[in-house]
């Protein structure tokens, strides 16, 4: 086993290419979580999956295809980063609950239940109306529970997270959002969801993208670390984790793309503004996927012992993994 310490960060969507690959390795990330579908169909996921596959096969000294945490123990002792695919919106399923499996069999391990909007399984969290799971939603959380595929609400409303919760065998995440009691946004989530997530054995993964963090680009990495601080007297340790959501090398098109998809003729700019629609500059400690071994220095100084580091910074994600990856 590698004598460097085990990070997982469970969600990135960055311009991927070789010199970042080389970054998750320099950072000793030994897992990634990577965004394969925002709001593309079954087709065009598919075709997002097999660019990532060739991702795979062309860097075979940095990455390995990621399916259970036995991948990730042998990324860590190999020096590469085992990569995990998930989607950020449920449109790769269309509307065929068989889809589920035949993800899940590509590689597909977490699943949002909606992508701000109302879906067919979810309302969003920027709708004003939150009318909770469908019917097809709940189909598909006990089809996602039978094969593997987990649950994710980081962009789902206050009682469609709650209706998922009750609805799901098994544990669901927000892979990447902060406490609200910390940083009010319509993204962030309310002290009650995060306790009930994790008192169910969910996991929360801290975000590190400005809109979601205490006076935005500007927030600092002691300000950042006390909030997990805070989290951890609030929920315990153990469900804690890191979903950075960096987007490295992103063109400002891209969050156009992300935030519009093609389902809004009317410029959405989420929570930017006219003024500054694109990309918010990251903190200047967390500029860079390598910078994220700079969170553990964070950790550190808020008197976190070696062992609560090494839970926060990768070893929750990586029994969550275990935990969670395989069928019922």
């Amino acid at each position: 086993m590698s004598n460097q310490p085990l990070y997982i960060d469970n969600l990135q969507y960055a311009n991927w290419s070789p010199a970042l690959f080389e970054e998750m390795k320099a950072a000793n990330l030994a897992a990634v979580h990577v965004t394969i579908c925002y709001h593309e169909n079954f087709r065009q996921t598919v075709e997002n999956i097999i660019k990532w596959n060739s991702f795979i096969e062309h860097n075979p000294d940095r990455l390995l295809f990621g399916k259970t945490g036995e991948d990730v123990r042998l990324a860590h002792k190999s020096g590469k980063t085992a990569i995990f695919y998930g989607f950020q919106n449920c449109s790769a399923i269309e509307d065929h609950l068989g889809l589920i499996e035949i993800l899940h069999q590509l590689g597909g391990r977490f699943m949002q239940l909606s992508y701000n909007n109302q879906s067919l399984l979810a309302t969003g969290c920027y709708e004003n109306e939150d009318s909770g799971i469908t019917r097809f939603g709940k189909q598909a959380l006990k089809e996602m529970n039978r094969v593997g595929l987990v649950a994710d609400v980081s962009h789902t409303s206050e009682k469609s997270s709650f209706d998922a919760l009750k609805h799901s065998n098994r544990p669901i995440v927000i892979s990447h959002a902060n406490p609200d009691w910390w940083h009010p946004s319509k993204r962030n989530k309310s002290h009650k969801l995060i306790k009930a997530i994790t008192e169910a054995k969910g996991m929360i993964g801290f975000s590190l993208y400005p809109h979601h963090l205490k006076k935005g680009s500007n927030c600092s990495l002691e300000s950042f670390s006390q909030m997990i601080a805070d989290a951890a007297s609030r929920y315990g340790v153990d469900y804690l984790g890191i979903g950075s959501d960096i987007c490295q090398g992103q063109s400002d098109s891209v969050v156009e793309w992300m935030r519009n998809g093609t389902w809004s003729k009317d410029m959405d700019f989420g929570e930017g503004s006219r003024d500054k629609a694109g990309f918010p500059d990251q903190p200047n400690w967390f500029s860079r996927i390598k910078d994220f071994p700079n969170l553990e220095i964070g950790l550190q100084k808020q008197g976190f012992s070696t062992v609560e580091i090494e839970k926060i910074l990768g070893m929750n994600w990586l029994r969550f993994y275990d935990e969670n990856f395989c069928p019922e």
